[in-house]
């Protein structure tokens, strides 16, 4: 019986499994509503509109995550809709459902995904594809689009990757690409429309339908040509009324959308505890690298009162003691400080700690610091440099002197911190083993600060190190990705030049991502409809959980590239290590990030002559292209509004 639910079934595996708490469910403000909670129509059919939300990695990772969240949320919210969420299933209890004949199962109500009328997964990582396509075999569903009937789930991603969803595109049916709230409502109204309707058209009409929106990819009415030399000749719409470029969703005014507002608590251990406040959404200062920056444009600030609301409503519904104030740069909020402050007093004596991610050089300051720490525990603070020399910031238009961060480290070491980490990349466009070996002497002379101004010599600086994967949509997707082994054997001559000083080795720390798994993701990121096969390939071969080190397995990934891409004439270095040219197709320009092609390429330009360019939110526009072509425009404060204390102390 549709959307019965499976716990008697599934009840008995959970002792045979790890971690059984994570498949059980009934998190504090989990939903599960009534599988006709809209109705039925005169003729007997459905009019509830059911997605089941999948974040392709394990509970700890995904029941955290704020985009599935925040939409599980939304949809729930609406009187003729429903959504529940299932995750990856490790191997242990994948083991135990194919054994017994079950389905990938939603953990609200147990439900069977395949009973749904959309599986939507997020992608934060081209990493959890094979994730993806094991949790459709289990599911029941049919693993390629063009071979799914009128009884299985439309299956819809969305998420950073979305963005170059070519590599997935043989296994979806369609791709939501930009903010999601209000898109799911959109989807679900053409969804609710048709199924009142009666169905007409079946399958294929109701994604034509939603194609015509202009802001739904569906693959399947787009052809892609290819010249003799490997390269794409173009992406074209294969019949009429389907748009040439598929429109980004822009969500303009955050106050209207204060989601989650009821967070969910997880049962069992997850990366982040804590409740957590967008505070603003997109990013304008500029990082070549950074395609979190570029694609969530423009910049929109959530008002003082509204991050006091959330913050309220979130801490009454969880017990939380801790506020996550998340962005892509939290300290650049035109009211950061007042926000800090706001809180700090709210909450004093209450136990209720503050934090930032990630705060570039630039924006920190004590006082903020100190504002963040007032009601709870003094921790680490963690600072982006990117690049190890002056001259590599410049190419990546990270505008940050060592001056900066000597004078940052100084403020902070005097002021009683004790420990920073420091985050770099290795194998940044024009990158030679000079710039990574300047990591070395940064990490030293931080070191020397911190000993000089504290007086102490219990000073501890953390170097981490990321491989750098060029993405779409940036001013980077053009240049060549420095290969996995160039990546070891630079990471080892840094390591080498931390270790071999006595005077420093104690005190730095040094983690560092090897060179392999960059190289797949850069695939991933990068490639088109023929990755596909590689992707199936390494999934039908036990790929899983590829963002994880212990399963994840380079020889398998080149084996599968190897015996899937020789027919194409292309391989690995083509669509990772080789440069792109200006006039080349590239797969997701037919994805409107809002963008010009042309800026792009102009700032990749400007990346190689070492020119840095201004953050526009205070300085006049330059033609990004975004505002114009999407209807937008930058929204920040100052409101001139406080955030007042709830009650007198």
């Amino acid at each position: 019986m549709s959307g019965q639910s499976l716990f008697h079934e599934l009840e008995p595996l959970l002792e045979r499994v790890r971690k059984p708490i994570q498949y059980v469910g009934g998190e504090l403000n989990s939903t599960i509503k009534d599988w006709n909670v809209g109705g039925v129509g005169p003729a007997g059919e459905e009019l509830t509109v059911r997605w089941a939300l999948m974040y392709p990695d394990a509970y700890e990772i995904g029941l955290p995550n704020q985009g599935v969240m925040i939409l599980y949320e939304v949809l729930n919210e609406r009187p003729d809709a429903l959504a529940e969420r299932t995750y990856a299933v490790w191997p242990d209890m994948e083991e135990a459902l194919r054994s017994t004949g079950l389905p990938q199962f939603t953990v609200d109500g147990h439900r069977s995904v395949r009973d749904f009328d959309v599986f939507g997964i997020s992608f934060s990582t081209e990493l959890g594809y094979t994730n993806f396509l094991n949790a459709l075999d289990l599911a029941g569903i049919a693993l390629h689009a063009r071979d799914r009937g009128i009884d299985e789930p439309l299956v819809i991603v969305g998420g950073h990757a979305a963005f170059n969803p070519e590599p997935i595109a043989d296994f979806i049916d369609a791709a939501i690409v930009g903010d999601g709230e209000q898109a799911v409502l959109q989807v679900t109204d053409v969804i609710a429309d048709w199924k009142a309707a009666g169905q007409p058209g079946g399958r294929e009409e109701l994604l034509r339908r939603l194609a015509r929106t202009g802001n739904v990819y569906v693959p399947s009415f787009y052809d892609v040509s290819y010249l003799p030399d490997g390269r794409i000749r173009r992406v074209a719409p294969i019949e009429s009324g389907v748009p040439w470029r598929i429109a980004k969703n822009t969500v303009m005014d955050l106050d209207e959308w204060p989601y989650p507002k009821q967070p969910l608590v997880p049962l069992a251990e997850a990366v982040h505890e804590r409740m957590s406040v967008e505070i603003f959404r997109g990013c304008t200062r500029g990082c070549r690298f950074c395609q979190a920056g570029m694609i969530t444009r423009p910049v929109r600030e959530r008002t003082i009162t509204g991050v006091g609301e959330m913050v309220e409503r979130g801490l009454a519904a969880t017990g939380f003691e801790e506020v996550g104030l998340l962005s892509l740069s939290s300290a650049d909020h035109s009211e950061i400080g007042a926000i800090a402050k706001g809180l700090a007093d709210r909450y004093e004596g209450e136990q209720v700690g503050l934090s930032l991610p990630s705060t570039r050089v630039d924006a920190f300051n004590i006082d903020l610091a100190n504002e963040l720490t007032r009601n709870g525990r003094r921790s680490g603070l963690t600072f982006a440099p990117e690049g190890g020399s002056e001259r590599l910031r410049k190419v990546i238009n990270k505008m940050v002197s060592e001056q900066d961060l000597i004078d940052t480290v100084a403020a902070a070491y005097g002021a009683g911190w004790r420990q920073v980490k420091l985050y770099f990349m290795c194998g940044l466009p024009t990158e030679t083993d000079e710039d990574v070996l300047q990591i070395a002497d940064l990490a030293k002379k931080v070191i020397d600060t911190g000993r000089r101004v504290s007086g102490r010599r219990d000073i501890r600086c953390t170097v981490s190190i990321g491989g750098f994967v060029p993405k779409p949509h940036t001013p980077f997707q053009w240049a060549a990705q420095l290969g996995a082994e160039a990546t070891d054997a630079r990471l080892a001559k840094l390591r080498e030049a931390i270790r071999a000083d006595r005077k420093y080795a104690s005190a730095i720390g040094f983690r560092y991502h090897d060179g392999q798994p960059g190289i797949v993701e850069g695939l991933l990121s990068r490639g088109d409809r023929r990755v596909g096969r590689v992707i199936e390939r390494v999934w039908r071969d036990g790929g899983r959980f590829d963002g994880w080190r212990e399963y994840f397995s380079y020889d398998a990934w080149m084996a599968a590239a190897e015996g899937e891409l020789a027919a194409y004439g292309v391989d690995v270095d083509w669509f990772t290590t080789r440069e792109r040219g200006e006039s080349e197709v590239l797969p997701w320009d037919h994805i409107d990030s809002g963008l010009d092609k042309e800026w792009l390429w102009a700032d990749w330009q400007d990346a190689l002559d070492e020119q840095e360019q201004e953050d526009c939110r205070w300085t006049p526009c330059f033609d990004c292209g975004v505002c114009p072509q999407l209807g937008t425009h930058i929204q920040i404060g100052p409101t001139g509004k406080q955030l007042l204390p709830l009650t007198v102390v």
